[in-house]
Parts: C-alpha cells; structure tokens; sequence
C-alpha cells in the first residue's frame, strides 16, 4: 500500500539547479518523517538529507548550503531543491521513509551533473 514516486531527475550542467519531488501514498504523511538518499555507481548509498513530521531538517554535509528539503502535506509531496550542483552529485536519488517496523523505497530519479 505504501508507494513512493520520485520526479524532476535529468541532466543538468554544473552550477545549475534541479528540484526533485517525492509523491507519498498509503502513509500518514503529515507525521512522517521523509529522507532523500543517493547512489553514485560503485560506491555507497548515502543520505543526502532528512525532514522530520515537525518540520526539522538535516543535511549531509556536502549537501549543506546548496540543498534544500522541504515538504508540501497537502500534496503529501517531499522536495529536494539543489542549487550550485557539482558533478558529484551525479547519482540515483531515492526517496525514502518508514512505517512501524517495514521501510520503504522509491525507484529512484536519475540525476546527471556534467562538467
């Protein structure tokens, strides 16, 4: 029942920006908290950053001062707003959250920084 469907991935060039949605079904979205992860080839899945059901957010800190989190409960929609992009930021970005004891991911959006 619970779905998550991730939006607004493309190539962009560096220094642009991007903003990546997250669309929430079969949750109490209002209470939840929501995570954005990423996942560059090869290398580790790693969380970009968090914002809690109060509103509270985090950040890793490569992401901290160009990405922003935000959250529209209306919409039960999870945004992730990059600016200043670098290639190293190229990756598959994953939405992500928990309910109970069961997580649950989205597919992914591609996301392409060139140089």
């Amino acid at each position: 029942q619970v779905q998550l469907v991730e939006s607004g991935g493309g190539l962009v060039q560096a220094g642009g920006s991007l903003r990546l949605s997250c669309a929430a079904s079969g949750i109490v979205f209002s209470i939840n908290s929501m995570y954005w992860y990423r996942q560059a080839p090869g290398k580790q899945r790693e969380l970009v950053a968090l914002i809690s059901g109060a509103g509270s957010t985090g950040y890793a800190d490569s992401a901290k001062g160009r990405f922003t989190i935000s959250r529209d409960n209306a919409k039960n929609t999870v945004y992730l707003q990059m600016n200043s992009l670098k290639p190293e930021d190229t990756a598959v970005y994953y939405c992500h959250t928990r309910r109970g004891l069961s997580e649950y991911w989205g597919r992914g959006t591609q996301v392409t920084v060139s140089s």
